[in-house]
């Protein structure tokens, strides 16, 4: 554990906020978008003479960053910069975040902090299953791995069953990958007649989409690991914004000597109390090439104290996203909630998807789950009844279930989408 991982909340709040002052100048000083966005607030950087004044400065949203692509939301001239990365872009233009040379380092630190915190060791072989290129996932674990000292096995996403034959050839003590994605490599080793509990592998760092309590315990099960939480986004920095603690698995610490958290109302904006349930915004605090203020992830959760393991406060496991909820017929409805069902109806695996439609002025919702292998025929029909009563009882709607064959549903860069709308289709 390094030193500043120990420090007191007091030293940790008075860096925080040397920190965040730098930061609010930083950002006012070089990119225009915040200089417009603050002066059109009535607000200068230093009115921020507390860590609670930050709650008067603008939030900072994703159609702001496409807004200014490529290029304009760096505060670095562009030739600091050292590396860019972006997402898809497959909603409208990709987001883009660049990254200068102190910035890249202290990405490496706090996925290096992540991966000890853990469990994993120097020395250990750790295989990376993200995807690499333009996606955050794989080069930001590749470079934390490598910082704290451990062998990178650079697998990337895909070609399922080569990846099952080098975790069997090289046996690597830790895997990071889709937790989606993860579920796809242990039916690929029963497959290949393998027992999943019987490889190397004991510790899984899962990130990159929300995962239930249940999605855990059956990877714990079926793999006989420790399956811990990884939680990052590109627009902060990528992975290893926080992570669960081995000693604990009660929440993902946050590292906020580097990223500051909030959770508002997400209708109103409100900054909520310690232990209320929001959306999650995070101030960047040492960031360089592309400083974010008060950015808005969208992801649902609370902010919880420390441990004894880790002074830093912790988010909560976020199961869901307020740009994820369904809004069905007046209810509100989260893949999350499927999810738990699906994971506790036998034959069925936890590799789903939501399917709204609409007929007349009515939306419909299908629940499309792929059955497990081995899974038979005549036990499809009653699973796919036993989800519709479910989903009626506990969420309050009626929706349709399809049970199709295995490894029907595409995946995408190891992930599985959870929502198919096609109801402007």
């Amino acid at each position: 554990m390094t030193p500043v991982e120990k420090i007191s909340e007091d030293e940790l709040r008075t860096l925080q906020l040397e920190r965040l002052r730098w930061t609010l100048r930083h950002a006012y000083d070089n990119v225009p978008f915040y200089r417009r966005s603050f002066d059109a607030a009535g607000l200068r950087p230093e009115d921020c003479r507390t860590l609670a004044d930050l709650a008067r400065f603008p939030m900072t949203t994703k159609h702001d960053l496409r807004d200014n692509y490529p290029f304009g939301m760096f505060a670095v001239p562009r030739e600091q910069v050292r590396r860019v990365h972006a997402s898809s872009g497959t909603t409208g233009r990709p987001t883009v975040v660049g990254y200068t040379e102190r910035d890249l380092s202290t990405w490496a630190d706090v996925m290096a902090r992540s991966i000890r915190a853990a469990g994993g060791r120097p020395g250990h072989i750790v295989h990376i299953a993200y995807g690499y290129g333009l996606f955050t996932g794989g080069l930001g674990a590749h470079y934390g791995a490598e910082r704290l000292g451990c062998t990178v096995v650079p697998v990337s996403g895909g070609m399922t069953s080569r990846q099952v034959r080098l975790i069997l050839d090289f046996e690597p003590d830790i895997i990071m990958v889709t937790p989606s994605y993860m579920l796809a490599l242990v039916d690929e080793f029963e497959r290949q007649g393998v027992d999943p509990r019987s490889t190397s592998l004991k510790i899984g760092l899962f990130g990159a989409e929300p995962w239930t309590e249940g999605m855990r315990e059956e990877i714990e099960d079926r793999v006989g690991i420790d399956a811990l939480d990884l939680y990052g986004l590109s627009e902060v920095m990528g992975p290893g914004v926080s992570q669960e603690c081995a000693e604990t698995k009660d929440g993902l610490h946050v590292w906020e000597d580097h990223f500051y958290p909030e959770v508002v109302d997400p209708v109103t904006g409100e900054v909520l109390p310690e232990g209320e349930r929001g959306e999650l915004l995070f101030t960047s605090l040492t960031k360089e090439a592309q400083p974010i203020i008060r950015y808005r992830t969208r992801d649902l959760t609370r902010l919880l104290p420390g441990t004894a393991a880790r002074p830093y406060r912790r988010m909560e496991k976020v199961t869901g996203r307020s740009d994820d909820m369904i809004i069905l017929r007046g209810v509100n409805v989260f893949p999350t909630q499927i999810e738990e069902i699906v994971l506790r109806t036998p034959g069925l695996s936890p590799h789903f998807q939501l399917m709204l439609t609409r007929e007349g002025r009515m939306d419909h919702l299908t629940v499309r789950v792929e059955a497990r292998p081995g899974c038979p025929a005549e036990r499809r029909d009653p699973a796919a009844a036993e989800v519709t009563a479910a989903v009626k009882d506990t969420v309050g709607v009626s929706v349709a279930c399809s049970v199709l064959d295995p490894e029907t549903l595409e995946r995408s860069a190891g992930k599985l989408s959870r929502l198919a709308d096609h109801r402007g289709t």
